[in-house]
């Protein structure tokens, strides 16, 4: 039986939910029609962008207050991975919600932050994303195709067992991929 992408993403997003919870939590339910993929994407643009910023080693509590522009970096990286991972939903006529998305993504991964901080990374990480996607230079052009490869890898590894790779082995190319974008914008 062949599996649609959108359920690949809720397979995933359940998966990560599972690994997230507590002992004492509920498991998350079983059945792939609770789990909407654009849901789905932005949990895991979340997800990803969590486990990449801790596995290039990097602080956004101490990046707050000494270089606060590099929260539109990670702002810019998640909606990076929320651009492709719904980028094949279009195939099954499902339409992501960039706006939507980009606020859910801000208050998930900057929840102790006022109103005024989150708009400001929102904006700023909008333009940087609207950057790297409008760029034509050649290493651009690498690294939106980097970044979406490995999502790809990482969305299979999660939900095939015949996959080359466990998703776990793709979480140090996210990192490498994120301090990519931080050292670009550091440069600026």
């Amino acid at each position: 039986m062949e599996i649609r992408y959108s359920q690949r993403l809720s397979l995933t997003y359940a998966l990560c939910l599972n690994e997230a919870r507590t002992n004492a939590g509920e498991p998350p339910s079983t059945r792939l029609e609770d789990y909407d993929p654009l849901e789905a994407s932005t949990y895991l643009a979340c997800y990803i962008t969590f486990r990449a910023i801790q596995q290039a080693g990097r602080s956004p509590a101490d990046e707050r207050v000494e270089n606060f522009d590099m929260l539109a970096v990670y702002q810019a990286y998640a909606m990076l991975v929320y651009t492709y991972l719904t980028l094949p939903l279009g195939d099954e006529a499902i339409e992501p919600d960039y706006k939507a998305a980009a606020i859910t993504i801000a208050r998930s991964l900057f929840a102790e932050l006022e109103n005024e901080e989150l708009a400001e990374i929102i904006e700023s990480g909008s333009h940087k994303y609207q950057l790297i996607g409008d760029a034509e230079a050649e290493h651009w052009m690498n690294y939106r195709q980097d970044i979406e490869k490995v999502l790809m890898a990482f969305v299979i590894a999660a939900t095939d067992e015949e996959s080359p790779f466990d998703k776990e082995e793709l979480v140090p190319m996210l990192g490498a991929l994120l301090s990519m974008l931080c050292e670009a914008f550091a440069s600026e």
